[in-house]
């Protein structure tokens, strides 16, 4: 277990690296952010990669990430949320944490196993109070935050590649 820099198997410019086969993106419940997450990753990288995500203790399903998923084409509403050991699979290549407490399970999680793990720190948009569309906006924020950090960790040119 080699805890990497964000955005992930940072490698000097230029050389080859190589892309997991596997990710598992955690957070606090499982509610919000591994969701949105979880469904970006998926868009990206299709089935090339399995992709998950889990959370320390289940949530509460959150209707705000459905509507701001929804406005790019993404259905969330099926999501359940589910903890590190409800999870089928736990041979994870990287395991991505978006909150302090998942980044400590998930290095509990993974002692006795070979995998990266990297700490995004990701603000919770339910902490937001206010209008309706000031809590829509946090939850926009953390969407396209994710998003950028995503596509940076999934642009991997295949090894050997110019």
């Amino acid at each position: 277990m080699t805890p990497t820099a964000a955005p992930g198997f940072e490698t000097p410019p230029g050389a080859p690296r190589a892309r997991p086969q596997s990710i598992l993106f955690a957070c606090s419940e499982n509610a919000v952010r591994s969701v949105m997450a979880e469904t970006l990753a998926k868009r990206i990288v299709g089935r090339s990669v399995y992709i998950q995500s889990a959370g320390v203790r289940p949530g509460v399903h959150d209707p705000f990430v459905d509507a701001v998923m929804d406005e790019l084409g993404f259905d969330t509403a099926r999501h359940r949320p589910r903890r590190f050991e409800d999870l089928e699979d736990d041979n994870f290549d990287l395991i991505v944490t978006l909150s302090p407490e998942a980044h400590h399970r998930a290095l509990e999680y993974t002692r006795a196993m070979a995998v990266d793990v990297t700490y995004w720190p990701t603000a919770d948009p339910t902490a937001t109070e206010g209008s309706r569309d000031s809590v829509l906006a946090a939850y926009r924020a953390t969407r396209e935050g994710l998003a950028r950090r995503i596509k940076a960790l999934l642009d991997w040119r295949p090894i050997g590649s110019v």
